[in-house]
């Protein structure tokens, strides 16, 4: 059997049955076909959100009032 380069492996992971039966109720009436497929949308979601996070520590404005913090202190000229 040759694999495909578009053939997805999964993996498996357990989560406790309470909470598995209250995604189970939330995803009723929705575009969401399992369980699976809505974990991994928010694990998506999640994972997205910490990259662009860590991308921008600081805004623009936050790094210029510590540049002018810096520089009143004579750290920077």
């Amino acid at each position: 059997m040759v694999e495909g380069k578009d053939e997805k492996k999964y993996t498996t992971i357990s989560i406790p049955t309470p909470l598995a039966e209250k995604i189970k109720k939330r995803i009723e009436g929705t575009g969401f076909t399992s369980l699976s497929s809505y974990v991994t949308y928010v694990l998506r979601e999640v994972i997205s959100g910490m990259e662009e996070e860590s991308e921008e520590v600081f805004s623009k404005e936050d790094e210029e009032k510590v540049k002018e913090r810096l520089r009143a202190l004579g750290y920077l000229d």
